[in-house]
């Protein structure tokens, strides 16, 4: 049986914090890319593929549906995996159909006009904050904030304060 060790929000997916840090901090041996519009891009796919190739790990991308349905298969058959999203929305839809994510790593979001900063490398709206909140609330996820392990873990409560959203 396999075992999500955690998911993390970063909208550039795989580059070498992920690839250096995280995948060997934890000790895994995967990454799913969850991303319907992404799982439906062979060009980008097969780049995202060859990129993974070198580091010795499996590489799948997946549209939320199937993630579901290869959980719900094989409890992903042995892989110790780090689910890898672009959004909030992607990870809210795959926990709500039943994936069971307890840890989310958010760990990079870019900055636009509606966003505030709660690290130096994710910034949010007040929609997502209460997003994620519901996510804590509803299905026990422990939402934290770091850019790479070794960087400061920033707890929801951060978010929370930032756009004055009471518990």
């Amino acid at each position: 049986m396999g075992e999500i060790i955690f998911a993390r929000i970063d909208d550039r997916l795989i580059h070498g914090q992920v690839m250096t840090k995280w995948v060997k901090g934890y000790n895994c041996n995967s990454i799913f890319v969850i991303d319907d519009q992404l799982a439906k891009d062979e060009f980008m796919k097969n780049i995202y593929i060859m990129s993974a190739s070198t580091a010795n790990i499996t590489l799948k991308i997946l549209t939320v549906d199937d993630s579901i349905k290869l959980w719900e298969k094989d409890h992903y058959d042995g892989f110790k995996v780090i689910l890898l999203f672009k959004n909030i929305k992607t990870v809210k839809d795959t926990i709500e159909k039943g994936l069971p994510i307890k840890k989310l790593n958010i760990g990079g979001i870019a900055k636009s006009v509606d966003r505030k900063f709660i690290i130096p490398t994710v910034s949010l709206n007040k929609e997502e904050t209460e997003s994620l909140l519901k996510l804590e609330e509803n299905y026990g996820v422990e939402i934290f904030f770091q850019t790479v392990p070794e960087s400061k873990r920033v707890g929801l409560d951060a978010a929370l304060g930032v756009f004055n959203i009471k518990r």
